[in-house]
């Protein structure tokens, strides 16, 4: 067997068995299999599919590609994901709030991806935060604490890192073959027993239409299930963004201000609430989603969680009285701005994708590969569709390291939200259940 044979299998619409997915995945992760037959073969699956046997076939060799782990816990192991979008922040509700209703987390999250924010970064926001820790550690954490949030380690799903990167440059990061298979191959080398799928769709989200996200949840759902892992996926909205603020310590704030109970987005309690609920039920330490939910909320509300989020930060390195102290905690811009509507009426509509563009050019996100972040910029007390403004009125306040910044994301904005005489429809904010 050899790269050349498998490639032109998946060219000539012959599937990928178990035998060569295993020996291609092998062969990345080794070197053995060259950058130019690596993008070969993501160009064949991207023109030709594999059919879920062979989607079920690459996940499974690329998890095994490297270390998967073993737990030994009291309590189920269980994890979420999201497809990514603009004030996604829940991961940092349910993690602790799984925890605190007694699942194990061990949450191998990822940095931001083009213009969506990634949850690394939103935690290296916290000063001291540590997100790269052996798997030692990480058994340690998850076994004190109940939650880890970290980064792959080197040795998690190897093949994963060299053919995502060859996919970037080679036009194939839209297949849903490929996105399924380097989602899953990463969570499932987590050994997690149940994971919940939060599918993003809108025009903040890589999915911009419902038919694109309900392919990409069906996929990752039976592949998920086929590799032995029970999985649903809740396709959710991302037409406008999910919190008030996208940045990365603003985001940090509104997580404490919810966990804490200061202030509450009722989206984003709704969404980390739903995901929460079936990730409860999937593990077994809820009847249905509906008793997994109130379990969320409870944890939510008593402060349970938040006590478990401060565990958390201070054991990888963050301040002990983060949960106290966050507001002082948290870097701050030195320019701050409104940009205010120029007319009365209602917000009709929100372009996701080009605020969270702004944020990036704000310094919030990477234009490039290795570039630094700045963690306090960004946008905040974003207005939602469907709320009436007055003139004069601030529809989002804009967070900048300087005032030409600032105004280049003023102009962004003003782009990205338009104000109409009539009042929309009320957004959708779960649109499927899948699983």
């Amino acid at each position: 067997m050899d790269a050349r044979s498998i490639i032109a299998g998946v060219r000539d619409r012959r599937g990928l068995g178990g035998e060569a997915a295993t020996w291609f995945a092998d062969g990345l992760a080794s070197g053995e299999v060259t950058d130019a037959q690596a993008g070969a073969f993501a160009m064949a699956v991207l023109l030709n599919g594999l059919g879920e046997d062979g989607r079920v076939a690459l996940t499974q060799a690329m998890r095994d590609s490297g270390r998967v782990l073993e737990w030994k816990l009291p309590g189920p192991v269980v994890d979420k994901h999201s497809t990514g979008g603009i004030g996604d922040c829940t991961s940092l509700l349910i993690a602790p709030a799984l925890a605190a209703c007694g699942a194990c987390v061990p949450m191998i999250s990822g940095r931001g991806l083009g213009h969506t924010g990634g949850t690394l970064d939103k935690l290296e926001a916290i000063p001291g935060y540590r997100c790269d820790v052996s798997v030692e550690e990480l058994h340690r954490l998850v076994a004190e604490i109940g939650c880890a949030i970290v980064g792959a380690s080197a040795d998690i799903a190897p093949a994963d890192r060299r053919l995502y990167a060859i996919r970037d440059v080679t036009g194939t990061v839209e297949s849903i073959d490929l996105i399924t298979a380097s989602i899953l191959s990463k969570k499932l080398a987590a050994g997690l027993e149940a994971l919940i799928l939060d599918v993003k769709v809108g025009s903040g989200a890589f999915m911009k239409t419902l038919p694109e996200a309900e392919a990409l949840a069906q996929s990752l759902v039976s592949t998920a299930k086929g590799a032995g892992c029970v999985t649903v996926a809740l396709i959710t909205d991302m037409d406008q963004p999910l919190a008030a603020s996208a940045g990365n310590a603003l985001e940090v704030i509104e997580v404490m201000e919810t966990l804490t109970g200061v202030e509450v987005n009722q989206a984003l309690w709704d969404v980390t609430v739903a995901l929460g609920g079936e990730a409860l039920a999937l593990a077994g330490l809820a009847d249905s989603a509906g008793e997994g939910a109130d379990q969320i909320e409870e944890a939510l509300e008593s402060g349970r969680a938040a006590e478990t989020f401060g565990r958390m930060v201070a054991a990888l390195g963050g301040p002990s009285d983060f949960v106290e102290r966050y507001p002082d905690r948290l870097p701050a811009a030195p320019v701050v701005m409104d940009f205010v509507t120029p007319r009365d009426g209602f917000v009709a509509r929100i372009d996701g994708e080009m605020l969270g563009q702004a944020v990036v050019h704000l310094g919030g996100g990477r234009l490039r590969d290795g570039d630094r972040i700045n963690p306090s910029v960004g946008l905040s007390q974003i207005m939602a569709v469907g709320e009436p403004v007055e003139k004069g009125e601030a529809l989002v306040r804009i967070h900048a390291a300087n005032p030409a910044a600032a105004e280049a994301a003023m102009a962004s904005v003003k782009a990205a939200i338009r104000i109409e005489d009539d009042e929309p429809d009320e957004p959708v904010l779960i649109h499927k259940r899948i699983g």
